[in-house]
């Protein structure tokens, strides 16, 4: 019995002897780095690790981290990646797959927000970055549109198209009823391009011009179509097009 009891002390002081995993030690200091830098000083593999350990707090993320840029191309890609896409990872849980949709919600809130404290004709560099955001990674043609006040300000970002990868349907009666409905004094149009060149068809052009004809009766507006990509964002405006 005495030499068992021996035995089984010199076990348990060999466990608790154990050094903790290594990518403890790293969080610690990832975590004292972005205290005395600030996040923004963080590249966006260690802004996304220190999210994730949130998500899987017993596991070295940063293999993951890596992992989620290189695979959706960059930190606005893992967050605007499907649920399905992010599940497809290996060491995406549904848990993690769900905070990571949470935070582009977040940063999209944030952008809607901004937006609706001023005219949108005086914040350009805003909008375009916030539709940007939305929609650039979004791997299904969405026709989006910005109903304004007579001060220019945001009243409502609506989705009033979803199609394929190379078109959303969208009804010229149907944006001039809702419009009609918001009281809106002007529009800003918006929809994307999954291949990822933003430059407008044509079908883009003929659909535009039919929204035009359709809400001017109504003395109702156009401000601008905006075509996503990822490579920028197009505006009719600038083009000469509207």
């Amino acid at each position: 019995m005495h030499d068992g009891s021996i035995g089984l002390f010199q076990v348990d002081a060999e466990v608790a002897a154990e050094p903790p995993p290594h990518y403890l030690g790293h969080r610690d200091r990832l975590r004292h780095r972005a205290r005395r830098g600030g996040l923004d000083a963080l590249p966006d593999y260690e802004l996304l690790e220190l999210f994730l350990y949130r998500s899987i707090p017993r596991a070295d993320v940063k293999p993951l981290a890596k992992a989620l840029l290189a695979r959706f191309g960059g930190l606005n890609g893992v967050l605007c990646a499907p649920i399905g896409d992010l599940r497809a990872m290996a060491g995406v849980r549904e848990q993690v797959a769900l905070d990571l949709k949470l935070m582009q919600e977040a940063a999209l809130r944030l952008g809607r927000e901004t937006l609706t404290k001023r005219p949108l004709i005086s914040s350009w560099s805003a909008l375009l970055a916030y539709v940007h955001t939305a929609l650039a990674h979004e791997p299904r043609e969405q026709f989006r549109v910005l109903f304004l006040d007579k001060k220019n300000q945001l009243i409502a970002d609506e989705l009033l198209g979803r199609g394929t990868v190379d078109h959303a349907p969208v009804y010229p009666r149907e944006v001039a009823r809702r419009a009609l409905e918001l009281s809106a004094c002007a529009l800003i149009l918006v929809h994307n391009h999954p291949s990822g060149d933003p430059a407008p068809s044509s079908a883009d052009i003929d659909m535009t011009r039919q929204i035009v004809d359709a809400v001017r009766v109504l003395r109702i507006d156009v401000h601008d179509h905006l075509v996503v990509g990822l490579g920028g964002v197009a505006s009719f405006k600038a083009l000469g097009l509207i």
